[in-house]
């Protein structure tokens, strides 16, 4: 693992980084699929954790449906999720804040370190996963699955919005936190600084197989570069 330099910026990943949603996504992606085609849809035969929300919705299209979706059923199937994902992510039973979430982040701002989100989601339904924990009101910007269907390009387009709030950026300044390799990888393909941590479907053992920068158990334990 690399020496810990003190982070200008860091950007959360949502999913099992920050929240659990405890299964509220699925079920609205199965929901717009039963509501437009009347079948169901199990994202996780067609998907694995981490993947971007437009590879997500076009590989269980795929799988559902036998064949390519175009644009409007694409954009119908993303109005349809997003629409039930308002609603279901109140009534989710298991949905939490992680262990050391908040703390962090608050400790992390106090500290004068740029926050911001990278997320495969679409950007209405990675806000919409936050609004809950009240976690929103952490993050000056982000960048999305909807900027992109590629992590690493999702990764590249939220370091260049964090120039616009700081001077000389350079990539090697900026943290990348998630819970999966994809994270990783786009995070190295960046240029910046990679921080796994084990919060989601990754034991620390497999993080570290994808060799990041710095691995975590979880945000409770302390940020790396920071006293």
């Amino acid at each position: 693992m690399a020496a810990a330099s003190r982070p200008v910026v860091v950007l959360f990943d949502i999913d099992e980084t920050l929240v659990h949603t405890g299964g509220s996504g699925a079920r609205s992606w199965n929901a717009a699929f039963e509501k437009l085609y009347g079948s169901p849809a199990d994202i996780g035969k067609h998907s694995s954790a981490g993947e971007t929300d437009p590879r997500v919705g076009r590989a269980t299209f795929q799988g559902v449906l036998g064949r390519d979706p175009s644009i409007e059923e694409l954009t119908r199937i993303y109005a349809a999720y997003l629409l039930h994902l308002s609603d279901d992510i109140w009534k989710s039973e298991q949905y939490r804040v992680l262990p050391g979430a908040e703390k962090t982040l608050v400790e992390l701002g106090e500290e004068g370190v740029v926050l911001g989100l990278i997320s495969g989601a679409l950007e209405g339904a990675a806000r919409t996963k936050l609004v809950p924990a009240n976690l929103n009101r952490f993050f000056l910007f982000g960048a999305y699955g909807s900027d992109s269907a590629d992590r690493a390009k999702i990764t590249k387009a939220a370091i260049a919005r964090a120039e616009s709030l700081c001077d000389h950026l350079n990539p090697a300044d900026v943290f990348v936190v998630g819970d999966t390799p994809h994270d990783i990888e786009a995070a190295k393909a960046a240029g910046a600084v990679s921080v796994g941590v084990a919060s989601g479907h990754y034991s620390t053992e497999e993080l570290a197989a994808a060799a990041p920068d710095h691995v975590l158990g979880s945000l409770e334990e302390r940020f790396p570069g920071m006293n």
